[in-house]
């Protein structure tokens, strides 16, 4: 084995991990995610060949130009069938590897094998839709019956083994866009929310990342990537309002009770329904800490009177703040760390999250997840440690700024606004992040902030005041409501009468650390927002072709001093 991981902000050196990950991953856990990135991305090129055999052997039908989904492959599944199973597959298996979310060996080698199952049948069908003899690639013919096979396929899965420091950047950049797909996509799953065609859509973008060598297709599929980036968010966006309503603004009681509580941290809102239908009337209190934050302001969920509010901070904060609640916590997507002796007994995992030795809740079938592990731990802990008192305010995503839309153009209008910075993404551990609490208080009295994701937590408890009664952080909810921020923001153009997006008084001063912010950069690219700022830095990940390509095209940026970017966002 040798390890190589760039995928995220706190890369070593600002150039790869190659000994054991920042995040506290090791050799073998970063192998085995190469090796069931790399076992995805066979899956879905296979899946892309065969959607492309089948519309080769329907055009000799009469009126028939493209893949039929409902022909009948070999067996009697369908086209669409496979599409579908397939598309699950690799969702889950790419978002195990996202940054924070599985450190276990064990259940990794496991979704390896999943995705491996599912690619032999597509390979099975695609052999018998083909009517001629060809040779299959490698990525796409490769198997392996147990944990030494893996192992021996590292070199070839390693990022690394594109030797061309630009293509490689390219495959990655699209590669990480995909895995923030994958997450999304998950979630909105959860919901019962799915679509064939992004799933068709993921399976040709990700095969193409297996093949291409030409720089500039590769530029086309990060591109196509933005695209499907939105359409993603948008589904995700739907399926969490359409289950549990438009968020509301809210004061989000940041205290605690003298009660035995749970406290639950990730961003799967399906998952939050489920333990607080199961707390119900058990005399243990729910507390959300992370991205979970904005559960806080669906209406679905504010009929539970246990329903505290919100407990800490942004994810790398949780040794501290996990050890303090002193009751079980439920990490239900990314954002684990490896967890401290202080509160390891009293950590669960689910879904794709996982970590050796911690207790697991099992995924549901039918119905809901089983919490009673949970609720049983929590009824023997005491109340939790209070960290803060007082409330922070939230729920503005884009229904509920539209319907404030005329007195935030009136702002506009007459001055009292006259910047909109989209302070968004991740926060992390750096102690250069402090720059995005000094640009919050930096900013002047006409400067409103806009906020989705982990990164407002560098701000959001500041007092930063209100513009005629608007206040000066809004915050749409988790990294996946970016989608949001963007779709305010094309109202605002469509309500001035303006052709470009561009030409609206908004900056993005964007933070990143893991893979799902590069899908929102992307997204936003692909909607041609450009002058995006990012930082700390720019990703490892980028050579210097790539990086100078996208700040050429899209007039990409890395922030600069807070001096700096508050004269140049406000052009002072």
């Amino acid at each position: 084995m040798s390890m190589f991981c760039a995928q995220c902000q706190e890369a070593a050196r600002n150039t790869g991990c190659t000994v054991r990950g920042v995040c506290g991953k090791s050799e073998s856990t970063s192998s085995l995610q190469d090796v069931l990135v790399y076992a995805c991305r066979g899956l879905a090129l296979a899946v892309d060949m065969l959607h492309r055999a089948v519309e080769q052997a329907g055009q000799s039908r009469e009126g028939q130009s493209q893949a039929d989904p409902d022909d009948t492959l070999y067996g009697g599944a369908s086209l669409s069938e496979m599409t579908v199973e397939s598309g699950r597959a690799l969702f889950r298996g790419l978002f195990t590897t996202i940054t924070n979310v599985s450190f276990d060996d064990q259940r990794i080698a496991e979704e390896v094998f999943v995705v491996l199952r599912q690619k032999e049948q597509v390979e099975r069908q695609l052999r018998a839709v083909c009517t001629q003899d060809h040779e299959m690639p490698r990525v796409v013919t490769w198997n392996a019956g147990d944990l030494a096979a893996l192992y021996a396929v590292v070199p070839e899965a390693s990022v690394l083994a594109d030797g061309n420091e630009d293509t490689r950047a390219l495959r990655e950049l699209a590669t990480y866009g995909i895995k923030g797909i994958a997450a999304y996509g998950e979630h909105a799953l959860a919901l019962g929310y799915e679509d064939e065609s992004i799933y068709r859509e993921c399976a040709r973008l990700l095969g193409a990342t297996a093949t291409l060598t030409d720089g500039d297709e590769l530029t086309r599929v990060v591109m196509d990537t933005g695209a499907l980036s939105v359409r993603i968010m948008e589904l995700l966006d739907r399926a969490n309002t359409e289950t549990y309503g438009h968020p509301e603004i809210t004061e989000v009681n940041i205290g605690v009770r003298n009660r035995p509580g749970i406290l639950i941290s990730g961003h799967d809102l399906r998952d939050m329904h489920d333990l607080l239908e199961q707390t119900a009337g058990t005399g243990v209190d729910v507390y959300t800490h992370g991205e979970m934050l904005p559960a806080n302001y669906y209406p679905a969920f504010k009929k539970y009177d246990h329903f505290v509010g919100n407990y800490g901070n942004a994810w790398w904060q949780q040794d501290r703040e996990f050890a303090a609640f002193n009751g079980p916590i439920v990490m239900t997507t990314n954002c684990l760390t490896p967890p401290r002796e202080s509160y390891r007994d009293r950590l669960f995992t689910t879904g794709v999250v996982a970590f050796p030795g911690v207790r697991h809740i099992a995924d549901r079938t039918t119905g809901q997840k089983d919490f009673s592990a949970v609720i049983e731990a929590a009824k023997t802990c005491a109340p939790p440690e209070e960290l803060e008192r007082g409330t922070i305010t939230g729920g503005f995503a884009h229904a509920q700024v539209t319907a404030l839309a005329d007195t935030v153009v009136g702002a506009v209008k007459s001055g009292a606004i006259r910047r909109f910075v989209v302070m968004a993404g991740c926060d992390g551990r750096q102690p250069g992040r402090n720059y995005f609490t000094e640009m919050a208080e930096a900013l002047p009295q006409d400067a409103v902030i806009l906020t989705a994701g982990c990164a407002k937590y560098r701000y959001n408890k500041l007092d930063l005041g209100t513009i005629g009664g608007i206040p000066r952080v809004l915050d749409a909810g988790q990294c996946n409501d970016s989608y949001s921020l963007a779709v305010i923001a094309l109202k605002l153009k469509e309500i001035f009468g303006m052709d470009d997006v561009n030409d609206l008084p908004i900056d993005f001063d964007i933070a990143w650390y893991e893979q799902k912010a590069i899908t929102v950069l992307l997204a936003l690219l692909s909607l041609g927002f450009t002058g995006v700022r990012i930082g700390p830095t720019l990703p490892a990940f980028l050579s210097p072709g790539v990086a100078r390509v996208l700040v050429d095209t899209f007039n990409l940026k890395v922030i600069d001093t807070v001096e700096t970017d508050v004269a140049a966002i406000m052009g002072d």
